[in-house]
C-alpha cells in the first residue's frame, strides 16, 4: 500500500504521480509519527508550563509579600483557563488550522512566562501567569491529542492516543524538579525564562513539521487504505455543535453527576495537588527540589494507574471503579497532614505511590460512562466534563491559598478535599446504568 493519495482525493489538484507501472515511492517513516512527535513534545511542554507555578508561590511570597490568596489566585485563573479553552479548542483547529492555532498558543505561554521577570504588581501576575499562559497551554490540552490522532492516523489511533495523552505526565517529570533546582539556585526568574525559551524552540518544530492533515502534502492517513475518502473539513459548525452539545448534556441528571464528581477529580489533582503540595512540603522543612521530585513521580506513576484503570474499565462497572478511587483518594488526603515531614521518610513514599497510580485513573471509567449515555457526542460531552474537573480546579487552587494565609497551615484544604472526595464517590454511584436513548432530562 503507497501513502500517496490519488488524483481524484487530492484537495489541492492532481499529484505528480510516476506513469504506469512504476510503483510510486513511499517514505520508510510515515509523516505522521513525525506528526505525532511533534504534538508530544507540544503536550509535555503544555503541561509542565501550567505545572510551573506551584514552585513559585513562595518565592512571590518572600520577593513582593503577596499572599498566597492572591498568588494562588493567578494559579487558579491558569487552571481554569486551561480546562475552559479545551472545548473550543477543536473548533479552533478547524476553523484557522492545527499549525496556526498551536503556534499561536506556544507564543502566549512564551510572552506570558517572559514578561513575569518585569512584574511588580500583582494583576501582572493574574494577566501573564493566569491569562496568557492559562489560555496557551489550555490550547494544547487533550483536544489537539484527539483532533491529532484522527487526522493522521486510521491504524494505531489508539496507541497514539494514550502515548499523546501521557505527554501530560511526562511534561510534569521533565520540567518541575528542574524548574525547582533553579528557584533555589539562580531564582524564580530564571525559571521563568527557561519556560520562556522552552516555549519558543518548539515553535520552528510545529511551523516545521506540523501540518493540518496528511491531504495537504498529498498523503494519506497512517494505515488507511485505497478506498480512504478525506473527511470534509468542518470550518462553520465545530463551535455551534460544541454548544449544542452542552445544551442537551445538561438537560440530563448523569451529566451533572459526571461533572460534579470530575470537578472534585480536579479539585483534588490538579488545584490542590499540583498547586500546593510543593509549599506545604516546604512548610514542614523539606526542600522544594525534594517535594517537586516526589511531585513528578506522580506524574510517572499515574502512567501505570491510567493504563490499569483502563484495563479494569473494559471489566468492571465503571461506577464502581469510580467510587473506589475516589473513596481510597479521599482517605489518603485525610492522612496527608500526618506524613509531612523534613525529610522523605516511607509513608509519604507509600503515600505517593497510590496517589500517582489514582492520580487520572478516573479518566476512562469517566469517558466510558460518556460514551455510554451520549453516544456519538460522548466525546464533546467529555470535553465539557472536563472543563468542569478544571473548574473544581481553580477554586481549590484559590480557596487553598487563603487557608494557608487564615490559618497558617493547609490541613483543612486536605482534610476538606478529602470530604469531597467521599462525595464524589457517592455521586458515581448514583449514576444510572442508562444508553443515551432512554436518559431523559432533569
Amino acid at each position: 500500500m503507497t501513502d500517496t493519495l490519488s488524483p481524484r482525493t487530492q484537495p489541492d489538484g492532481p499529484l505528480d504521480v510516476p506513469p504506469p507501472g512504476v510503483p510510486s515511492p513511499s517514505p520508510r517513516v510515515h509523516r505522521a509519527w513525525w506528526v505525532a512527535l511533534v504534538c508530544f513534545v507540544a503536550l509535555v511542554g503544555a503541561a509542565g508550563f501550567r505545572a510551573t507555578p506551584s514552585v513559585f508561590i513562595d518565592p512571590l511570597h518572600e520577593e513582593f509579600g503577596w499572599s498566597h490568596g492572591t498568588i494562588s489566585f493567578a494559579v487558579g485563573l491558569n487552571v481554569l483557563l486551561y480546562g475552559l479553552t479545551a472545548p473550543f479548542a477543536s473548533a479552533l483547529m478547524e476553523r484557522y488550522g492545527i499549525r496556526q492555532v498551536v503556534t499561536v498558543a506556544l507564543l502566549l505561554i512564551s510572552a506570558g512566562s517572559g514578561l513575569t521577570v518585569f512584574m511588580r504588581a500583582e494583576w501582572q501576575l493574574v494577566l501573564c501567569w493566569g491569562l496568557l499562559v492559562g489560555v496557551g497551554s489550555g490550547s494544547m490540552a487533550l483536544a489537539f491529542a484527539a483532533t491529532v490522532a484522527n487526522r493522521w492516523f486510521v491504524a494505531r489511533r489508539g496507541l497514539v492516543s494514550g502515548i499523546l495523552t501521557a505527554g501530560s505526565a511526562t511534561g510534569q517529570l521533565v520540567f518541575l524538579p528542574l524548574l525547582a533546582l533553579l528557584v533555589e539556585g539562580a531564582g524564580w526568574r530564571s525559571a521563568a525564562l527557561v519556560v520562556c525559551g522552552a516555549a519558543l524552540t518548539v515553535v520552528p518544530l510545529v511551523v516545521w513539521l506540523l501540518r493540518d492533515r496528511p491531504e495537504d502534502i498529498g498523503l494519506r492517513p497512517y494505515g488507511a487504505g485505497p478506498g480512504y475518502e478525506t473527511p470534509e473539513a468542518d470550518t462553520g459548525g465545530a463551535l455551534r455543535r460544541t454548544l449544542a452539545v452542552l445544551g442537551g448534556a445538561a438537560r440530563t441528571r448523569v451529566f451533572w453527576l459526571l461533572a460534579g464528581s470530575f470537578a472534585i477529580c480536579g479539585a483534588s489533582s490538579n488545584g490542590l495537588m499540583s498547586t500546593h503540595f510543593v509549599p506545604a512540603a516546604h512548610d514542614h522543612g523539606m526542600a522544594v527540589p525534594v517535594a517537586a521530585s516526589l511531585l513528578a513521580a506522580i506524574g510517572v506513576l499515574d502512567l501505570i494507574g491510567t493504563v490499569g484503570s483502563g484495563w479494569l474499565t473494559d471489566r468492571f462497572d465503571a461506577r464502581r471503579l469510580l467510587a473506589v478511587y475516589y473513596g481510597l483518594r479521599g482517605l489518603s488526603l485525610l492522612l496527608l497532614p500526618m506524613l509531612f515531614a523534613g525529610s522523605v521518610r516511607p509513608p509519604m513514599v507509600f503515600f505517593i505511590v497510590f496517589y500517582g497510580l489514582d492520580w487520572v485513573a478516573t479518566v476512562p471509567p469517566t469517558m466510558a460512562l460518556c460514551r455510554e449515555h451520549f453516544g456519538a457526542d460522548g466525546a464533546v460531552v467529555f470535553g465539557w466534563v472536563l472543563a468542569a474537573h478544571q473548574a473544581g480546579a481553580s477554586v481549590i487552587a484559590f480557596v487553598a491559598g487563603l487557608v494557608r494565609d487564615a490559618t497558617g497551615t493547609y490541613d483543612l484544604a486536605w482534610t476538606g478535599t478529602g470530604v469531597l472526595c467521599a462525595l464524589a464517590a457517592l455521586m458515581a454511584l448514583v449514576v444510572r446504568r442508562r444508553r443515551a436513548d432512554t436518559e431523559v432530562p432533569v
